[in-house]
């Protein structure tokens, strides 16, 4: 039993993370080591296992990640293609096209090594395979933690919803994505208001240089026609990014009811990152994600993920370059 031990004291410590504040990316990162040491543990009982439990479990072991890499590739390819005809050709629409790409030159690199021997090429590829294991790991901690996290509903009652804004159509009108939010937004208020406890809906929104009112007021007119009470909502209309979003609500919140407690609301692939901005504002909610179109949310995440990760840049990066390091000199 003492092979499941580091498992276990990564799932222990990913617990009281938990306990503290789920809105933690380190939990992501332990309960990812966690997992992956569970799995180490589970191989190593490959050895007591009958001779052909073992050869089918070693051929699962190696096809299985062959399949699922090409499976990626496609999938990625696809929704790249599927993105630029529906969203258009900005650069944030191509991440999920370049992500495939990335792999396929990846593989290419591997290939080619040992084709051709080379050490030079040996050398690229066995640093390129490091750095792309370390963020790949990072961001399937990311992407499995992000799904535990969507699954959590808060028991308690809230004093405020606050919904964040993502833009206007026209500059002036509410776009699918942000209606969904506002929706959202409403199913938590009328599901607390049937408790006899109505909280307060915050629009937050400011106007961008390519609007022609705030967010926030759009975001209110949208629900005031769909029948939301408007007595009950107060608008944020200052905001121009997210952490101005929270800290601007949270202003309004804390002036309005000390001790406030409130649910934040955004789109699904967004929640994670918006509730780890959360917790660096002193926010004191969960976040709550909306649905997405199911093909819009590949491209949404990879750029989730690249803000999280940018914005570590210094343990990101010291790592990347250390990972590099060690490829050169196993190549050596």
């Amino acid at each position: 039993m003492l092979v499941y031990a580091p498992a276990a004291l990564f799932f222990l410590l990913c617990g009281i993370g938990v306990l503290r504040d789920r809105r933690r990316f380190s939990n992501a990162v332990l309960l990812g080591i966690a997992v992956s040491l569970l799995a180490l543990a589970l191989l190593t009982e490959l050895r007591r296992a009958p001779t052909l439990v073992a050869e089918l479990a070693a051929v699962a072991i190696v096809l299985l990640p062959t399949a699922g890499t090409v499976a990626l590739v496609w999938f990625l390819l696809a929704n790249g293609v599927t993105m630029i005809r529906k969203e258009g050709r900005r650069p944030a629409n191509l991440l999920s096209l370049l992500a495939g790409l990335g792999i396929i030159a990846v593989i290419a690199l591997l290939f080619a090594a040992i084709v051709t021997r080379s050490p030079r090429l040996g050398i690229l590829a066995g640093t390129a395979v490091l750095v792309v294991g370390y963020i790949s790991f990072l961001f399937v901690c990311f992407v499995g933690y992000a799904f535990l996290y969507g699954r959590h509903r808060p028991r308690r009652d809230v004093d405020f919803v606050v919904v964040l804004g993502s833009g206007l159509i026209g500059g002036e009108r509410v776009p699918p994505l942000l209606a969904s939010r506002l929706n959202r937004g409403r199913e938590v208020y009328e599901q607390q208001a049937a408790r006899g406890k109505p909280p307060v809906l915050i629009t937050s929104g400011g106007q961008g240089p390519d609007e022609k009112l705030p967010e926030a007021d759009a975001m209110a007119a949208y629900l005031i026609e769909h029948g939301f009470p408007a007595e009950h909502i107060e608008r944020e209309d200052r905001s121009r990014t997210t952490e101005e979003n929270l800290l601007f609500s949270k202003a309004i919140m804390e002036r309005a009811r000390p001790g406030y407690r409130c649910v934040v609301v955004t789109n699904n692939f967004h929640a994670f990152r918006a509730a780890l901005t959360a917790r660096k504002t002193g926010v004191n909610g969960h976040v709550f994600g909306s649905p997405t179109a199911r093909y819009y949310w590949p491209s949404a995440t990879i750029r989730e993920f690249a803000a999280i990760f940018l914005a570590h840049k210094l343990v990101n990066f010291g790592i990347c370059g250390l990972l590099a390091l060690c490829g050169v000199l196993a190549a050596l």
